[in-house]
């Protein structure tokens, strides 16, 4: 079987894209699985109490969104507005897949608008885009910044996220945060709370955090790495999704890697516009890091787009070396290992 030309002809290598500030601005918004959000569809996990205590945390925090009873004047005895939570910031601290996303989204969900909703890469990309000045103009008077996968690796990114926030919390503007920590993830149990209020020592005052324990609900019906095909099935079944409709396009890892680090992370979103699957075929290990981590942003994004992957070679998992794994960002490279084996053990014919 082979494919059809413009199944063929669809490859993410082949894609340079653009993307200016306002499109960035516009672009924070919780990704599409987090779309309907809530706090009523959240489900704690009976066996983890700090998923309820979270759960109930994050609804009051909400509720100085609440409109106040209005006085009714001299007799209104009693009555006063609901009162604003003592702290502007809250920060979601747990590992991976133990909601703090959904939570983060449902907390965004419910805030009156102007409110923004991002990773961190995608908060210093937009500063790196249009200046720092003229980024903290863009989202002054926000009522609520939602900030997932604060990243703490990068002091300067961090330094200046510190700054970008204090300015606006003193405006007015309240902020969310989550990063992550894989709680007992080979052998390592910490969360990372105290590296949080450390790196941002200048705004840790203005937060309270929020532990969440659990187990990484993407793992909970996965188990071992993600799928693999041989190169016969890879071609079969790239082939059987394009006869059926599917736009599915496919590149050589070697190629995507490469490809990867012409363009930057800002713009992986548009890499991934209007494909319904990704196939990648010679998968294998890296051995380089900024590689890796661009291989990390990149899997970041098809995970907020909810796109399956197919793939050959090597499993999609095991593509970072044991250096990687046992270094300063295996934190980061653990998240895309989990996000990897969903991808993978998605459906990709969208059945």
């Amino acid at each position: 079987m082979t494919l059809p030309p413009t199944a063929a002809a669809v490859r993410i290598v082949d894609r340079v894209p653009t993307i200016d500030a306002v499109e960035m601005a516009a672009s924070l918004v919780p990704p599409p699985q987090f779309a309907d959000a809530s706090f009523e569809s959240y489900r704690p996990d009976a066996d983890f109490a700090s998923q309820q205590a979270a759960l109930e945390k994050l609804q009051s925090f909400a509720g100085a969104w609440s409109a106040p009873v209005k006085s009714g004047g001299l007799f209104s005895f009693g009555r006063k507005p609901k009162a604003a939570p003592e702290l502007p910031g809250v920060y979601l601290d747990g590992g991976f897949g133990v909601g703090k996303t959904h939570l983060l989204a449902a907390l965004w969900h419910r805030a009156p608008g102007p409110k923004y909703f991002g990773t961190f890469i995608e908060y210093t990309a937009l500063v790196g885009a249009l200046g720092y000045a003229a980024a903290v103009q863009l989202l002054q008077g926000a009522k609520l910044i939602c900030i997932d996968e604060f990243e703490l690796d990068d002091p300067g990114d961090t330094m200046l996220m510190t700054r970008f926030l204090g300015e606006l919390m003193a405006g007015g503007t309240r902020v969310a945060a989550t990063s992550n920590t894989p709680p007992n993830a080979l052998g390592e149990g910490r969360f990372a709370a105290a590296d949080f209020l450390r790196e941002i020592h200048a705004l840790s005052s203005n937060f309270e955090t929020l532990r969440i324990d659990g187990h990484d609900y993407r793992r909970r019906a996965i188990e071992g790495h993600a799928p693999v095909r041989d190169e016969a099935s890879f071609d079969a079944l790239v082939a059987g999704l394009a006869d059926a409709g599917r736009v599915v396009s496919v590149d050589d890892f070697d190629g995507l890697i490469s490809h990867l680090a012409s363009v930057h992370p800002s713009k992986y979103v548009k890499l991934l516009a209007g494909l319904d699957v990704i196939a990648i075929r010679g998968v294998h290990e890296l051995h380089d890091q900024n590689a890796a981590l661009r291989l990390v942003a990149f899997f970041d994004r098809v995970y907020d787009a909810e796109i399956p992957v197919v793939s050959s070679g090597l499993a999609l998992d095991e593509a970072f070396d044991q250096e990687m794994l046992g270094g300063g960002y295996r934190k980061k490279y653990l998240r895309a290992m989990s996000r990897m084996i969903a991808l993978a053990s998605a459906d990709p014919s969208g059945a």
